[in-house]
């Protein structure tokens, strides 16, 4: 038989290459682009992640979704100390996923400013320990169950802003305490742009570390606009879209 002799060459990939992290989530387990996909603005990131990717050892089509607030929440918090701190929060944001500021309180995971149409909502939403959980995604955390400004980890943790974020029936967020503990931030947390507003505004919940004052906290901020900073945001792996792109 005749021997055939010489570099063999690997397919090139027909999409843009791209790996996978599988993290822990509400008992569960969650498959999230890695890295994140940035730094770009969020509308450009979203933009990112609605693509098509390849993985590159199995070859396999993928496809994403964005990430909720208690998504990218939970991709953080796996192993924070070695890969989101050092590669999202020190040196930019995490772009946790959209909220909307009321005159009333903050609603997570959602772009809609019908006020009247949002308040509606929290007519069939279950309430739990001051918070109003709407979906399986949006919640509702009302101006007095949290503490804006400078607080320990565990009174941050405790608010309600943290568990709308994490979308938790418990009392604590619990990934949040995590991340925001003294282990990592020493002087504790600031939430900062999470004020009542006269009109409702569309925004990111962004997460970082404080870089301008160097005092050593985790900022919460609800400031940013999704065409404005530039930060990091994670896919979660839609298998249903990815299966369909293999046949």
């Amino acid at each position: 038989m005749e021997e055939k002799f010489g570099i063999i060459k690997q397919e090139k990939p027909q999409f843009p290459v791209r790996e996978l992290l599988v993290v822990p989530h509400k008992g569960k387990f969650l498959t999230v682009s890695y890295p994140a996909f940035g730094g770009n603005t969020y509308r450009g990131n979203l933009e990112d992640i609605g693509k098509t990717y390849t993985h590159p050892q199995t070859g396999e089509t993928m496809n994403f979704r964005p990430a909720d607030t208690s998504e990218s929440i939970s991709a953080v918090t796996y192993d924070f100390e070695n890969m989101a701190k050092p590669k999202i929060f020190d040196p930019r944001w995490l772009q946790a996923g959209h909220i909307v500021r009321t005159s009333e309180g903050v609603f997570t995971n959602t772009t809609k400013t019908d006020e009247k149409k949002l308040k509606q909502l929290l007519n069939s939403a279950e309430k739990v320990n001051g918070i109003y959980l709407i979906n399986n995604t949006m919640a509702f955390a009302p101006y007095d169950s949290f503490e804006t400004g400078k607080q320990d980890c565990d009174t941050f943790a405790r608010g309600g802003l943290a568990r709308a974020l994490e979308h938790t029936t418990e009392k604590v967020a619990t990934n949040l305490r995590e991340i925001a503990s003294p282990r990592f931030y020493k002087k504790g947390v600031n939430v900062v742009y999470f004020d009542s507003v006269s009109e409702p505004v569309s925004g990111v919940a962004s997460l970082y570390s404080s870089r301008y004052f160097d005092d050593n906290r985790l900022y919460v901020d609800g400031n940013y606009w999704d065409d404005l900073i530039n930060g990091f945001a994670f896919g979660v792996l839609d298998k249903s879209r990815s299966d369909a792109s293999e046949k």
